[in-house]
């Protein structure tokens, strides 16, 4: 019974995917590759039962996923892993492309790079002179204020790269994407910093729940 049930989900994701999957059957069929020969239907109860969403399992701590009953280490870091592939294959898919010629690439470029991103986390893309892709450095992981964030670090790694243009961008992970006074203040410093450069800042993105918002040029 439980192989029947398994084949035909299975074979209901190939036909048609996941977008009608209730949360429990998609559960059900991630742990289907990591917890053989059970029925993982309980399991995925109990995921639910504990975070409350499907979206929340996959951004639940790795030490609070392990306390729940089936769960092994081996699951839990499975499911801690596929919210970073999301990210990583989202993120790769727009690298491909090279070239970010808009505000509006740009911003979506992001979206996709805090895909499963729950620690506020400040990234700097740097661009030729073309708006082509050099290279996209995380340059902090915490709290953005003037205190945190080195200027400094960030010019310098722009210089280094040889970058003609840099946007830098930061998540707010439980709020939304207006700009805070440090927010505010970290863009008017590292513009300057840039400018004796000759370095241009695009502009500072705020990242949060699948939108943005730009504090240089002010739009959401």
């Amino acid at each position: 019974m439980a192989e029947g049930h398994r084949g035909r989900l299975k074979q209901r994701f190939l036909s048609d995917g996941l977008d009608n999957f209730n949360e429990i059957n998609a559960l059900e069929l991630l742990l289907f590759y990591t917890i053989p020969r059970v029925d993982t239907n309980p399991i995925a109860h109990r995921l639910l039962d504990r975070f409350g969403s499907f979206s929340a399992v996959l951004d639940a701590d790795y030490n609070e996923l392990i306390e729940v009953e089936g769960v092994s280490d081996h699951t839990a870091t499975y499911l801690k892993l596929l919210p970073e592939a999301a990210r990583y294959y989202q993120s790769n898919k727009i690298m491909q492309r090279k070239e970010l010629a808009t505000l509006y690439d740009i911003g979506e470029f992001f979206i996709r790079k805090y895909v499963g991103v729950t620690k506020e986390t400040v990234y700097m893309l740097l661009l030729d002179n073309k708006r082509c892709i050099i290279s996209v450095e995380k340059v902090h992981e915490g709290s953005v204020s003037s205190a945190a964030v080195s200027v400094r670090k960030m010019a310098e790694l722009a210089l280094r790269k040889r970058a003609a243009s840099v946007v830098i961008a930061h998540n707010h992970p439980s709020g939304i994407a207006i700009p805070s006074p440090d927010d505010l203040l970290v863009t008017k410093n590292i513009k300057e910093a840039l400018q004796t450069l000759e370095i241009e800042l695009i502009d500072h993105f705020i990242i949060a729940e699948n939108k943005y918002c730009m504090i240089l040029n002010n739009s959401v």
